[in-house]
């Protein structure tokens, strides 16, 4: 885990309104309320980019999760650092890369606090795991993921779980990029 400087927020703030600065590692050490992007990529035929973490993550290792996404740097606005992440984990780098906003909401348990920006995109070109943060990746229907989180035994990460499962149909087939069918 590298020492990146974190933006701090204020965590009666549903907007997101930024209160300073901290090493990422005193954030992870304190659980520091911190600001955090999540990102399901889906494809044309609606598959959802699932993914196993690696064993190296410092947040639920080897755990499968169907969002990229990661902590937002100090300066860094939402949509960039979703954008900074996915470059990073899955080597998605588009510049005019669709990101459709589905929520702002705080997540927090006994290892993270953060403000999650939500996002959804269209992507049907390769995944390259760039950073090592992603052990394996495949495409799953979105039946098969949604019925995954909801399933309390399923090695998902407990964030997107708790996330994904505030938005009335989290997993669906409106994707970000394409057209609606019909």
């Amino acid at each position: 885990m590298s020492d990146e400087i974190v933006a701090l927020y204020d965590p009666s703030d549903a907007e997101g309104r930024v209160t300073g600065t901290a090493p990422r590692s005193r954030v992870r050490r304190e659980n520091l309320p911190h600001a955090a992007t999540v990102v399901v990529i889906v494809d044309r035929d609606a598959r959802v980019l699932v993914h196993r973490r690696s064993e190296r993550k410092d947040l639920w290792p080897g755990l499968l999760d169907c969002a990229s996404g990661g902590v937002v740097l100090a300066g860094e606005a939402f949509e960039s650092a979703a954008r900074r992440e996915l470059a990073e984990e899955v080597g998605i780098d588009d510049a005019g890369l669709a990101l459709e906003f589905l929520l702002r909401d705080w997540y927090r348990d006994d290892l993270t606090w953060y403000l999650a920006s939500v996002y959804r995109a269209g992507w049907d070109g390769p995944v390259r795991f760039v950073d090592g943060e992603v052990a394996e990746a495949w495409w799953a229907a979105p039946e098969a993921v949604a019925a995954a989180l909801a399933d309390p035994t399923s090695p998902f990460v407990p964030d997107t779980r708790s996330l994904l499962g505030r938005l009335p149909c989290p997993i669906s087939v409106a994707k970000s990029g394409y057209p609606e069918p019909g």
